[in-house]
């Protein structure tokens, strides 16, 4: 079932979240790195307790990257404790896009993931399916773009390519890269890797 947040009593952590997203797109100032680093883990920790569970359809469309964590090891324990949070510099764009397959009825579709740095424009594409109960999407990329001045000059396949996407559904998911989505609203979605890292993406062109 999917629960719609903004529906009952605005969470703090909402409130932060969607003053960073507003103030990333419009250029204002945003809230200090550790105050949304605080507000995703406030997030995630809320996502499960409260079990949410999001639709895959609900991913849909272009997001553009606007905040991160890094990760560091701990040797002696074998884990990993989040890094410092920064937002992404406007001038380095970088996107992710989710589109569903034809085949009605099935969490699969595919993922898209590109950087602009000025003229210059790299994009995978790949597989992707959806673990509903977990909201947990698993991917992996095969085909690469690198476009100029908005010309592609490459587009081809990497690694096994056709294989590889035909053994992808056999793939279990502790093998693939993957986000697992803890908020997800129409004008941002935030998630954590599968490194342990946290990100924001907001809606590339919201209505």
């Amino acid at each position: 079932m999917t629960t719609d947040l903004t529906s009952t009593v605005t969470p703090d952590f909402i409130t932060i979240l969607s003053q960073t997203a507003i103030a990333y797109r419009e250029g204002s100032k945003p809230p200090k790195p550790d105050v949304v680093v605080n507000a995703l883990l406030q997030a995630e920790k809320f996502g499960k307790q409260q079990r949410l569970n999001y639709p895959f359809n609900s991913l849909m469309g272009k997001w553009r990257l606007c905040f991160v964590t890094g990760t560091k090891k701990i040797r002696k324990r074998g884990g990993i404790i989040l890094g410092k949070g920064f937002y992404v510099p406007k001038f380095a764009s970088a996107h992710i896009s989710f589109s569903t397959t034809t085949e009605p009825g099935l969490d699969r579709g595919e993922i898209g993931n590109q950087v602009q740095l000025g003229s210059i424009l790299l994009k995978l594409i790949g597989p992707a399916k959806y673990l509903g109960k977990k909201n947990l999407l698993a991917f992996d990329f095969n085909q690469m773009q690198i476009s100029l001045f908005g010309r592609v000059i490459y587009n081809g396949q990497i690694r096994s390519g056709k294989t590889q996407t035909l053994d992808f559904d056999d793939q279990p998911i502790a093998k693939l890269p993957f986000f697992a989505f803890f908020l997800v609203t129409e004008d941002f979605i935030a998630a954590r890797g599968r490194g342990g890292g946290l990100a924001i993406w907001i809606k590339a062109n919201p209505n």
